[in-house]
């Protein structure tokens, strides 16, 4: 498949537009190799790890952006993270069961999306929410850019078990007040002409040839891709710092009931595994996690 793993970015030259456009290929795919997800959980989970990545690329930013979806229905919890560096991971948490129904309105029920943003070596974090009231991820979005940011945006998202991909398009302030209606007018062009795009053709079609399929009339500079990759952050270091925040009393009485306490990762299922010995050093004075490797 064409352009896989790969964020572009392009511009209208003649108009204040600018757009992303990703696909996700062998990056999705590892993000749920070890996961055994209903398809439409799948879905909407691959949605929101390409949505993740347009928006991290719309930003000038060092840390992780992370998509979270919180709701009441059979998708209780959605999380898609993206680095600036467009290094990606994702989880959902579903009830037991079939999940029958399709698109987020249904999957999550009452909810909220929460956009977050960590920047490196800053204490706090840029947070913002907004309802989960519309049918589909896209247009719930479109509405996150609209009151968070100001920016009128256009979100179109496709995922299947093999590819997940997304187009971003926003419209630039100018401060060109003279040229706002004509400005209104492009915007609203060019919304309906995105609105023309098809799940196959944001799927498989090359970048450049699906700009100008889609934007015929328009010149668009396209540039070259930017690779995105799956990696999950978890580290032997890490879960020892949650399993010594647990306390010691707590681990020895789960060594007494098992041969070791084991941390599987959410993220890419990896197991860490901890023994007697390994808890015991856990707590020893002057001791630090993760001494011995991990086992997975």
């Amino acid at each position: 498949m064409p352009d896989g793993d790969l964020l572009h970015r392009f511009l209208f030259e003649s108009l204040p537009i600018r757009g992303h456009l990703v696909r996700l290929d062998a990056s999705w795919r590892a993000a749920i190799e070890h996961q055994d997800y209903p398809r439409a959980v799948s879905d909407i989970l691959g949605q929101a790890m390409a949505a993740s990545v347009l928006m991290a690329g719309s930003l000038k930013f060092e840390g992780r952006l992370s998509l979270q979806v919180e709701g009441a229905g059979p998708l209780r919890l959605l999380l898609a993270q993206c680095t600036h560096r467009h290094s990606i991971r994702g989880v959902a948490r579903c009830s037991a069961g079939p999940v029958q129904v399709h698109g987020a309105a249904e999957l999550f029920g009452r909810g909220q999306i929460a956009v977050t943003i960590e920047q490196e070596g800053l204490a706090d974090s840029y947070q913002g929410v907004v309802p989960l009231d519309r049918p589909e991820l896209s247009a719930c979005l479109e509405q996150y850019f609209e009151r968070s940011e100001q920016l009128p945006s256009r979100l179109m998202l496709v995922s299947t078990p093999l590819r997940s991909a997304g187009l971003l398009l926003q419209r630039v302030a100018t401060g060109d007040t003279e040229a706002q209606s004509m400005t209104d007018d492009a915007w609203r062009r060019i919304g309906l002409l995105a609105a023309t795009l098809s799940a196959t053709e944001l799927l498989e079609l090359p970048c450049g040839e699906l700009l100008r399929q889609v934007f015929p009339e328009d010149d668009i500079r396209l540039f070259t891709g930017t690779p995105v990759w799956f990696q999950c952050s978890c580290s032997r270091e890490r879960v020892a710092g949650i399993l010594q925040s647990l306390g010691e009393d707590e681990l020895q009485a789960l060594l007494r009931e098992r041969d070791d306490v084991e941390v599987r990762c959410e993220f890419c299922n990896r197991a860490w595994r901890f023994d007697a010995v390994d808890v015991k050093g856990l707590f020893s004075m002057g001791s630090s996690p993760g001494m011995r490797p991990g086992l997975h």
